[in-house]
């Protein structure tokens, strides 16, 4: 796992927020670090699981920490946040689980030479009774390229260099959704099976 300024650095980004660390087994309902600005680049810790800001239930966000690609823009939970509110997730590995022989394990998902990457994301923010904002997010998930389709049916949409500030800066749907498509599989490693998370 690289550390938050290893991360920082290599990804070109701004300033990391204190409670920023290095930590291999992110799960929904937890903190991520998110990407919301292209100019700053700036860091900021929300909610995996979108909490969509006109529900009355925050609990909802624990079924939204995906969003599918081809839905985005017509489902009532994600479409104004993907036409206004895009963000990116950065990230240098992600795990899927896969059953080998009478066991289930976890398979860690690298890019060639560990290089970090950003996922496509969405965000809202949402407030409670007292005004208390809770700022969350989702990751998009397409189709799986040829190395995860024996592992899962669908994968995170990894933005590389190329395309991660585009996600960002660009306004015109047709042109985000054409970035939302699964990773090139030769610039990602062979799978890692963990024994122990």
């Amino acid at each position: 796992m690289l550390e938050p300024e290893e991360l920082r650095q290599q990804l070109e980004l701004g300033e990391l927020p204190v409670e920023f660390a290095s930590n291999n087994n992110i799960s929904p309902g937890q903190a991520v670090p998110v990407v919301i600005n292209p100019v700053t680049r700036d860091v900021e810790m929300f909610k995996w699981g979108l909490v969509p800001g006109w529900t009355k239930d925050p609990k909802i966000g624990y079924k939204m920490f995906n969003a599918r690609a081809e839905t985005i823009s017509e489902k009532p939970s994600f479409r104004v946040s993907f036409l206004r509110q895009r963000c990116l997730i950065p990230a240098d590995g992600f795990y899927e689980w896969k059953i080998d022989g009478d066991l289930k394990y976890p398979f860690l998902f690298t890019l060639k030479e560990r290089k970090p990457f950003t996922f496509a994301g969405l965000w809202d923010s949402w407030r409670d009774k007292e005004g208390i904002e809770l700022r969350s997010c989702t990751i998009i998930t397409t189709e799986p390229n040829s190395l995860m389709m024996e592992y899962h049916n669908r994968m995170p949409v990894i933005l590389g260099e190329t395309t991660r500030w585009k996600w960002l800066e660009n306004t015109q749907p047709e042109e985000l959704k054409s970035l939302l498509l699964p990773y090139a599989p030769e610039e990602m490693d062979t799978p890692l099976r963990i024994e122990r998370l």
